[in-house]
């Protein structure tokens, strides 16, 4: 063999070696530092992967092909491993792991889970976690070349462990010991699971500490039990974090924050949607879903505030009650027939009088429509709460709460354009984003005193609506409060 042969074998080792390397290390080609595909450009990845060191709760919350399954793949690695990349700032396991990764079904868990962690069925270890890694794996019984649980070596010198399960086996199959690290790949629609799943990773670890869940999913259950325990009032919290529970955090990104999808992808994919879900696909936002009762999205009913015309009829609807009492105005344009909810009251625990103070302050001679129902409530033994409110000067009267025909009637109008409402609404806003029904379309109770009240108005209020009497007198409200006449604020 000539000189020439030698290095040309010895070089074609060199690139049979380089391949296994990468074939088998896949984990090492995700996130560089350089390049088309380096972590600078998938920041929100990042941003998921690093929240991991101070909240035990975590959702990625993201549109379909933006990377998501495999961000939750590299993460599961790197702490069954306990290898972590030298620009890691999550969270870090110093113990063998015990895992769970989980998907709907045993199918979608075999097809991209395993396949993400381990790679082809017939090539274990091509997958996320290195083939020098994988110690052991056992066999799913009957479900063909599925895994049930792999064995892993921790840097520590232990073994770590995946079990893979699937929604589908039930909530009771979520019971059992403590895991380190639970990953649900799309969310469960039993809110059981969740909650199981949540139960497995209190004080996990040796030191007392809480393991983590984290999800990653696209949101096409729209504002699901699982979406809500992450977004407040159904909205992204500022910064990522829930204002509440401070262990709580999610990541929101959408086509544009990831640079492997073409322009042209994007324009095909997003064609191909139906109109309700293309929010979720493509911007990760949570889709209307079929269990919303309004099922329109808030760029196209929403608009800025303005100085509602003294001559326009105003009217309200109310909503009364000890835990939530609520307000909402509407005002017509006399020559569009447009309605326009421009302001609330919002307010629980208090008595009457402060409410019914609340309500005139924004016009005493706006008359109110009210539930029908609470001649039946009262606040005080032998009192109706209606004339508890009629007494403190409220010009009231019995709405029509036809439930059903009263939601398709506001439907129409939010569809038609008819009805706008103002931006500044917020607690408005916040309960459209959840009024929804349940999964026998019985419309759930929670959160619903504004949209009642708008049923009341829009119903029947808006048939005695009335413009202000004296044109020329400045509002009681903005001379004494302070407060803007257009909002209540």
């Amino acid at each position: 063999m000539t000189k020439t042969e030698k290095i040309k074998t010895q070089l074609a080792k060199v690139l049979d070696e380089i391949e296994l390397r990468q074939k088998y290390n896949k984990r090492d080609s995700f996130f560089p530092k350089e390049g088309p595909l380096s972590r600078d450009h998938y920041t929100k990845q990042i941003e998921f992967m690093s929240s991991g060191v101070n909240h035990s709760q975590r959702a990625f919350i993201a549109p379909n092909r933006s990377g998501k399954t495999l961000t939750g793949a590299f993460e599961l690695t790197c702490h069954v491993t306990g290898e972590y990349p030298s620009w890691w700032e999550g969270r870090v396991f110093s113990e063998p792991v015990f895992a769970w990764a989980a998907s709907v079904s045993n199918e979608a868990t075999k097809n991209i889970l395993q396949f993400e962690l381990l790679g082809s069925n017939m090539d274990i270890g091509s997958g996320m976690v290195p083939k020098d890694k994988i110690v052991r794996v056992v066999k799913k019984p009957g479900v063909a070349d599925a895994v049930e649980t792999v064995y892993i070596k921790h840097n520590t010198g232990g073994l770590s462990r995946i079990d893979f399960k699937s929604y589908e086996q039930g909530r009771d199959t979520f019971q059992g010991t403590k895991k380190h690290v639970i990953w649900l790949d799309e969310e469960p629609t039993d809110y059981g699971i969740f909650t199981e799943c949540l139960t497995r990773t209190a004080s996990a670890c040796k030191d007392g500490t809480n393991g983590l869940i984290y999800c990653t999913f696209t949101p096409l259950f729209g504002l699901s039990d699982v979406v809500l325990s992450f977004l407040p009032d159904g909205k992204f919290p500022e910064h990522g974090e829930h204002p509440e529970f401070k262990h709580k955090y999610v990541v929101n990104l959408s086509w544009e924050d990831v640079p492997h999808l073409s322009k042209e992808w994007q324009a095909e994919a997003l064609a191909s949607y139906s109109p309700h879900e293309r929010d979720a696909r493509s911007r990760g936002i949570p889709a209307l879903g079929s269990g919303a009762i309004y099922p329109y999205l808030e760029y196209s009913i929403v608009v800025d505030p303005f100085e509602i015309p003294v001559y326009w009829p105003k009217a309200y609807g109310l909503d009364v009650g000890w835990n939530r009492t609520a307000a909402i105005w509407g005002a017509m344009d006399p020559a569009s027939k447009q309605i326009y909810l421009f302001s609330e009251h919002y307010q629980g625990e208090a008595a009457p009088a402060i409410h019914a103070s609340a309500i005139k302050a924004r016009g005493e001679w706006i008359t109110g429509t009210i539930d029908p129902k609470s001649e039946n409530r009262s606040q005080a033994d032998g009192i109706r709460l209606i004339d508890l409110y009629k007494n403190e000067g409220l010009d009231l009267i019995d709405a029509d709460n036809s439930v059903e025909s009263g939601i398709y009637k506001v439907g129409q109008m939010l569809a038609s354009g008819q009805l706008k409402v103002f931006s500044t609404l917020r607690n408005w806003l916040s309960e459209y984003r959840v009024y929804r029904r349940d999964e026998k379309g019985k419309i759930i109770k929670k959160n619903d005193h504004l949209m009642d009240a708008t049923r009341y108005l829009l119903v029947t209020g808006m048939d005695y609506a009335e413009a202000q009497p004296d044109p020329d007198a400045v509002d009681f409200y903005n001379r004494h409060t302070g407060r803007s006449q257009i909002t209540g604020y």
